[in-house]
C-alpha cells in the first residue's frame, strides 16, 4: 500500500484505487494534469462567450439538448444540472464505493479532456484527503450516460450543499464539515457541472472492488476445498499438475489445482487411506473443484483486462480532444462494465454452490467416511453445524438470485433520448452483495472443514490446512458441546476478509 497517489493525465492502476478507497491514501494531482486543465479550459471559455450552440456549455441536457441557454444563464445551467440530477433514493452506499468513484471522476478531469478548471479537481482532491463522503444512496444510476445520481450527489458537496459524513463516519451540515476542513466550496462553471457526473465511476469503483476481493477469495476457496476433501478422506491424486494443463490448458484451473495439490502435501490424512481405499472415486464438488474454482479465476483475468481497459478511459461527454474540437460521443454507456459486473456475479455463486455441497457431505453420516452426524460433540443432544448448513444453503440460493444478469435489461429515460442504458450500477450492487455471501459461505465450510479434519486424529493434517485451522483456531474453539454458534461463524468471516 502507498501513502500517497499522484494523479498524472494518463494512467492509474487498481491498486492505486483500493489504496485511497479503502486505506485512505492521500492524494496529489501532478503538475502536468494542473496544465492540461488550464491547456482545454482555455478552449471551453472561448466557446462559452459565444453564440454558437455547444452541448454541455451553451445548451441544455438529455433531451432538453436543442435549447439554447443564454450567456447569462450558464453558470446556473451547471449548479441547476446538479442540483435536479442529485434524485437518489435509498440507504448510502458503502463509504469505499463512493471514495472509489470519487477518485476515477477526479482521474478523468485531471486528464484535461472535459474542459473542468484546476479548481475543480483540486476541490475533490481536498474532499478525499479530509476523509469528507459524499452521502451516495443506493438507487438512481442506470449505468449509462454516466452513473449520473450517484456522481451527483457527489459533486453537490463540491458546491457546499447535499449531504456527507465526516471522517468519523457521522453525518454532518456539508457547510460544517468543509469549514472545519478548511476547504471552499465551488461555483460550477461552463461545462464543469456535466463534467462532474457524465462518467462510468461506480461501475468502475465496484468492479475494482470486487476483482480484489474475488481473487483472494479465490485462493481461500482452493485451501478451504483441499481442506475438506482431506477431512472427507478424499484423494489427492486428481489434483496431480499432468492431469490439468497439459489435457485441459485453462490457467485458472491449473492454478487452482496447483494450490489444492500444494495444501494437501504431507498430509497423514490423505496418506492414511491412499491404499485399500474402497472408493473409486470422489463425489465432483471434491474432485471438479479446480475446474469450479479455476473458472472463477479465468473469469477475474478477463474482468481485470476489462477493467484496465476502462481505467486507462477518459469518459465524458462532451469531450475535448487534443485539437481543441469539443464534441459529443458515446462513450459514458457503461456495457463494458456491466458485463463483467454481471460475469464474475456467475462463477462466484457456483463456487459457493458447490463449497455448500461439500459442506453438506461432511454433515451427513451416510456420506462423510465416518464423521459424527452434523460434526456434533453429543449428536441428539447437540445439533453441532446442522443450522450453519441451513444458513449457508440460504446464503447460496440468494446467489443463485442474484446471478441473474442486470445488464439484459433496458429500460428507456430522458424521453427516449436515452433510449438504452446498461444498468451496470446495477449489477455492481448485486456482485457486493454475491462477494460478501461467498465469504460467508466459505466461512462456513471452514468451520465444518476444520472439525473435520480435527476429527481424523491421531493422523495429522497437511502444513497448510494445519496453518489455517491454527488461525482458525485463535478466534474459533473448536468442537464441544453445542455453544452460541452465530459470532464465530461471524469471527471465521472476518479472518476470510482480513
Amino acid at each position: 500500500m502507498t501513502n500517497t497517489v499522484v494523479i498524472k493525465t494518463k494512467g492509474m492502476t487498481s491498486a492505486d484505487v483500493i489504496n485511497v478507497a479503502r486505506f485512505d491514501a492521500k492524494v496529489e494531482i501532478s503538475k502536468e494534469s494542473l496544465e492540461a486543465m488550464e491547456k482545454t479550459r482555455a478552449h471551453i471559455e472561448k466557446l462559452a462567450s459565444g453564440d454558437v450552440p455547444v452541448y454541455g456549455i451553451s445548451t441544455g441536457f438529455g433531451a432538453l439538448a436543442n435549447r439554447h441557454i443564454a450567456l447569462e444563464d450558464r453558470v446556473q445551467l451547471q449548479k441547476s444540472l446538479i442540483r435536479s440530477h442529485a434524485a437518489g433514493m435509498g440507504e448510502p452506499v458503502e463509504r469505499e464505493v463512493v471514495r472509489a468513484l470519487m477518485l476515477l471522476r477526479l482521474k478523468t478531469i485531471c486528464s484535461g479532456r472535459t474542459g473542468a478548471r484546476p479548481i475543480v479537481a483540486q476541490t475533490m482532491a481536498a474532499i478525499l484527503n479530509a476523509g469528507i463522503t459524499p452521502f451516495v444512496h443506493e438507487y438512481g444510476s442506470l449505468g449509462c450516460s454516466g452513473d449520473l445520481a450517484p456522481l451527483a450527489h457527489c459533486a453537490m458537496v463540491l458546491m457546499g450543499e447535499g449531504r456527507a459524513f465526516g471522517p468519523d463516519g457521522i453525518e454532518r451540515p456539508v457547510t460544517e464539515l468543509l469549514k472545519n476542513a478548511g476547504i471552499t466550496p465551488v461555483e460550477l462553471r461552463e461545462k464543469e457541472g456535466l463534467a462532474l457526473i457524465n462518467g462510468t465511476d461506480g461501475m468502475l469503483g465496484m468492479a475494482i472492488l470486487a476483482i480484489e476481493d474475488l481473487s483472494k477469495l479465490a485462493d481461500y476457496a482452493d485451501q478451504i476445498a483441499a481442506m475438506s476433501i482431506e477431512g472427507l478422506l478424499g484423494t489427492d491424486q486428481v489434483l496431480r499438475p499432468e492431469l490439468h494443463e497439459p489435457l485441459r490448458p485453462h490457467p485458472g484451473q491449473t492454478t487452482s489445482a496447483a494450490n489444492m495439490f500444494a495444501s494437501l502435501k504431507g498430509s497423514e490424512i490423505v496418506a492414511s487411506h491412499r491404499v485399500g481405499d474402497d472408493k473409486i472415486q470422489d463425489a465432483y464438488s471434491l474432485r471438479c473443484s479446480p475446474q469450479v474454482i479455476g473458472g472463477l479465476r479465468d473469469t477475474i483475468d478477463y474482468a481485470r483486462v476489462v477493467s484496465t481497459r476502462e481505467l486507462a478511459a477518459t469518459i465524458d461527454n462532451p469531450v475535448v480532444l487534443e485539437s481543441g474540437e469539443v464534441t459529443s460521443n458515446g462513450n459514458f454507456h457503461g456495457a463494458p462494465i456491466a458485463y463483467i459486473l454481471d460475469f464474475l456475479a456467475i462463477p462466484a455463486t457456483d463456487v459457493g454452490s458447490m463449497a455448500e455441497r461439500r459442506t453438506d457431505r461432511m454433515l451427513d453420516l451416510h456420506r462423510s467416511s465416518g464423521l459424527p452426524p452434523f460434526l456434533a460433540s453429543d449428536a441428539g443432544v447437540d445439533s453441532g453445524l446442522m443450522i450453519a448448513q441451513y444458513t449457508q444453503a440460504g446464503l447460496v440460493s440468494e446467489n443463485k438470485r442474484l446471478a441473474a444478469p442486470a445488464s439484459v435489461d433496458s429500460i428507456p429515460s430522458s424521453a427516449m433520448q436515452e433510449d438504452h442504458v446498461s444498468m451496470g450500477w446495477h449489477a455492481g450492487r448485486k456482485l457486493r452483495k454475491v462477494v460478501d455471501n461467498l465469504r460467508m459461505i466459505l466461512a462456513i465450510e471452514l468451520t465444518a472443514a476444520a472439525r473435520a479434519v480435527e476429527l481424523r486424529a491421531p493422523h495429522k493434517p497437511a502444513p497448510t490446512t494445519a496453518a489455517l485451522i491454527a488461525r482458525l483456531r485463535k478466534v474459533v474453539p473448536g468442537m464441544g458441546p453445542d455453544r452460541f454458534l452465530a459470532p464465530e461463524l461471524e469471527l471465521a468471516t472476518n479472518l476470510l476478509r482480513d
